[in-house]
Parts: C-alpha cells; sequence; structure tokens
C-alpha cells in the first residue's frame, strides 16, 4: 500500500511542477531562427568559420533583425542591426552586461583576471573604473609624446628593412612600444626585446600549449606581468595591426585615395615635418580613411560576447534570461542601408562634399560600431584611435604606398581562428621613387616608397 501511496504521491508532484511550469511559460514566442534538431538545436547548422556571415544570411532569409539560435540547451541571440544594438546592449545595459564562461580562456589560459572576460559584478566595476581613468581621452593626452616617438622609430625601421617584407612585424613592434611605453614606462628597445617575447607568447596561448605538454601545474597564472601584457595585446596589438595592414591593403587597391590624402597633408603640415595629433582637425581626408579602415575589414566582426541576466522582452518577442547575445558587428558596418557600397574601400563616404569636412550624415560614424556598445564599450579606443590616426598619416605623408611590379595577384582571404583577425604579410616588393622627404625633426631622408601586398589570412 505505502508503495503505491508513494507512487501517487510522485506523480502528483510531477503534474503539478509540470502545470507550474506550463504556466511559466513566455507566452511571448522567441525570436526567429533557423529550424533546428530536436536535443541539439542548430549546434550541426552553425558554421566553423566566417559564422557572422551565416547569420546575417538567416537573418535576412527569416526578415529580422534579432535571431535566435539554440546550440544543445543553450539560447543565442544575435543582433543584425545597429539600432537594436543600441536598444537592448545601451539603454538596457544593467541586463547586458553579462560574459558567458569561456572556460578555455578564463580557467585553462588563465585570463579570468581580465577586464574583457570578467563578468559584470563588482570585481568588473573597479577593473573597469581604473581603466576609464587612465584611458579616457582628457587623460590620454599626457601620452601622444610616447605615440610620436615610436611612429618616428617605426618609419625608420621600414626605411632600413623596406626589402625584407617585415612591416607587419614592424607594426606589432610598434603597438608592443606604445603599450609598454604607456602602461609601465618600458622602452622597447629592438625587435627580439625579451617584453615583446613576454607577451607575444602570452597572446599565442603558451599556457595551454604547455598543459597539452605536460609542463604546466595547476597555477596556471602566477606571473602577474605576463597576463596583463597579454591582455594588452589581445586588446591593442593584434587590433591595431589588422587595422593598419586592412588600411595598407585599401590604399594599395585605390591609389587615388592615397594621393589626395598626400595633398592635403602636403597643403597643412609644414615641409620637414610630420604630421601630429594636433593637425587631425586641419586632416579631415586622414580622418575619414581610418574611420574606413575600422570599417572596411573589421577585426572583431562579433565584439564581446554579451549574456542577458534576467527574461526580457523586445519587440513582441521573448529573449530569455542567460541567453548569449552577439552583436553581429560585421553586418552592421556592411549594411548597404548605411554604407553604399559597402565592400568598396571609400573614405570619401565620411566627407562631406561641400565643405570638404568630416561628416556622417551619409555614413554612420563606424566607430559607434567596432569598439562595443554599453557598458562593455572598449575603455582604450581613445587610444586606439589616436594611434592609428598618428601612424596612418605619418606612412601616407612620407611613403608611396604602392602594388608590387610583378604581375602577381594575391587574393584577399579572411578567417577566423583568434578573438580578432590577423594580418599576415606574403611578401613585400620596394620599387624606386626619386621623390624624397624629411622626417621630422630628426631629419631624416626617407623615400616616399613602400609596395606592398598583403592578403587576409588566419593567424
Amino acid at each position: 500500500m505505502g508503495r503505491y501511496t508513494d507512487f501517487f504521491a510522485v506523480l502528483v508532484t510531477g503534474a503539478l511542477l509540470y502545470a507550474i511550469k506550463r504556466r511559466r511559460k513566455p507566452s511571448l514566442p522567441l525570436p526567429p531562427g533557423p529550424k533546428g534538431l530536436p536535443l541539439v538545436g542548430n549546434l550541426f547548422q552553425i558554421p566553423s568559420e566566417l559564422q557572422w556571415i551565416k547569420y546575417h544570411e538567416w537573418s535576412t532569409e527569416l526578415n529580422t533583425d534579432i535571431l535566435h539560435l539554440q546550440a544543445a540547451g543553450t539560447h543565442i541571440i544575435v543582433l543584425d542591426k545597429y539600432e537594436v544594438a543600441v536598444d537592448l546592449l545601451e539603454s538596457r545595459s544593467s541586463m547586458y552586461s553579462g560574459r558567458p564562461r569561456l572556460v578555455m580562456i578564463t580557467e585553462l589560459m588563465g585570463q579570468d583576471f581580465s577586464l574583457a572576460f570578467m563578468n559584470y559584478g563588482e570585481r568588473w566595476r573597479k577593473h573597469r573604473r581604473l581603466a576609464q581613468q587612465s584611458l579616457q581621452a582628457t587623460a590620454f593626452k599626457r601620452y601622444r609624446p610616447h605615440l610620436a616617438q615610436a611612429t618616428r622609430k617605426l618609419l625608420k625601421r621600414l626605411l632600413d628593412d623596406r626589402d625584407d617584407g617585415k612591416s607587419i612585424p614592424h607594426f606589432r613592434q610598434l603597438a608592443a612600444e606604445t603599450i609598454m611605453s604607456v602602461a609601465y614606462g618600458i622602452q622597447i628597445q629592438q625587435e627580439n626585446d625579451p617584453y615583446v617575447k613576454l607577451a607575444e607568447d602570452a597572446n599565442q596561448g603558451t599556457n595551454l600549449q604547455k598543459i597539452e605538454a605536460g609542463e604546466q601545474d595547476n597555477a596556471l597564472t602566477e606571473d602577474v606581468l605576463r597576463n596583463t601584457l597579454a591582455v594588452l595585446y589581445a586588446g591593442g596589438s593584434d587590433t591595431s595591426v589588422s587595422t593598419m595592414a586592412s588600411c595598407i591593403l585599401g590604399l594599395l587597391e585605390h591609389p587615388e585615395v592615397l594621393k589626395k590624402a598626400q595633398v592635403q597633408i602636403d597643403s597643412v603640415v609644414k615641409p620637414g615635418h610630420l604630421p601630429d595629433l594636433d593637425d587631425e582637425p586641419s586632416l579631415p581626408y586622414i580622418t575619414a580613411i581610418v574611420k574606413e579602415a575600422l570599417r572596411w575589414r573589421e577585426v572583431t566582426p562579433f565584439g564581446g560576447l554579451h549574456t542577458l541576466s534576467t527574461d526580457d522582452e523586445y519587440k513582441g518577442y521573448h529573449l530569455p534570461a542567460g541567453a548569449i547575445v552577439i552583436a553581429n558587428v560585421w553586418a552592421m558596418l556592411h549594411d548597404k542601408n548605411v554604407y553604399a557600397d559597402p565592400f568598396e574601400f571609400n573614405p570619401d563616404r565620411f566627407i562631406n562634399l561641400e565643405t570638404g569636412k568630416v561628416d556622417y550624415s551619409r555614413a554612420r560614424d563606424p566607430e559607434l560600431v567596432c569598439f562595443g556598445f554599453g557598458r562593455r564599450i572598449c575603455p582604450g579606443r581613445f587610444m586606439a584611435f589616436e594611434s592609428l590616426w598618428l601612424l596612418i598619416a605619418s606612412l601616407i605623408a612620407t611613403f608611396d604606398i604602392e602594388k608590387a611590379k610583378e604581375k602577381v595577384h594575391y587574393a584577399p582571404r579572411v578567417g577566423f581562428k583568434q578573438p580578432v583577425r590577423r594580418i599576415q604579410p606574403v611578401r613585400q616588393v620596394t620599387s624606386g621613387d626619386p621623390k624624397k622627404r624629411k622626417l621630422g625633426y630628426d631629419r631624416i631622408e626617407i623615400p616616399r616608397t613602400i609596395a606592398s601586398s598583403f592578403p587576409l589570412a588566419d593567424g
């Protein structure tokens, strides 16, 4: 008798729980998404690379700017339009500022201390507050001399090594010099500087390699300096270097843009001097080139992943708590309704045809998208922009950027194996040009020539 009573009690309890669950089930539907399989959902439909393109294709096919996927029980919300990202990630940022648990990065690779991967909470707020105080626009002005010095050294290295195809490593060294100088006051002396080697090893996942080789104990990250440099490189080195290489690729394909920029620099900057950041208001076309480089081949197609802390409703859809929320930055920066011919490198889209000044009435400022949204926006965005602006302006002022004379075509190929897309050079060929310029107060003679062919490839 007792056995039947227990069975009946379990049955009634189960029925009640099921009824309660049914009653709590949201009446609103989930956002549209591709039909998946039982249990696994869309797990096997999500591609292993170029996911942002597939997500945009699904959004277009389903005529939705907010896409829902389900992968083995995990809800994924993809935001395809800028306006939706602003509505959710900025206007409701207190609900959308979490980070998903990334076991590989935070636990196996020891990056749990990183502001980029840290979950939303008091610990994150303290780190964020410190980063903002150090890197906000007004505070960063005191670091401009560091940027200028590192940029001049880069120009000299490019001149000395213009025949050996080392442009990308030199750009990476520039990022290292800037970051080390600003963060720690460390002056990088040469390409194989031990601090650079330390940071590169950390950025390439050396801790994980040691785990696989059985060389790493349970204390994955006892060297605080190494881990901090890894974060700086992940946030500053790869992104800046990749954007710079993308800009060179755009200038190679559009020499008329380079010539137009050189004419503007010649009309503003005194002979024998390099442009500096105080010249930015007078060099709007350089600013437009930097903006287009950030947009054209964005280096973080998804930005940072967000998580939703509580159930939410938007445009008649139910957004479940715990969902991973992705801003499809690639789709937003290549929206044909915002950017005419979005796959063309065209800085003129940001220039007012009448005044010649920077104007975002015809095309949205890419900085509103590429650096993230809400409370998770990149705190180093001012440093990133000023570094890129000064580097691009200085290169355009001192070098001609030309395609190699050989009739060899390298089709750009973009991959995504790391948090950012990295660019590697295949080769570099330099052709002569009799035109010469003076390099700042150092009076170094530099021919205005750097002929390169850069494909975009997996790093």
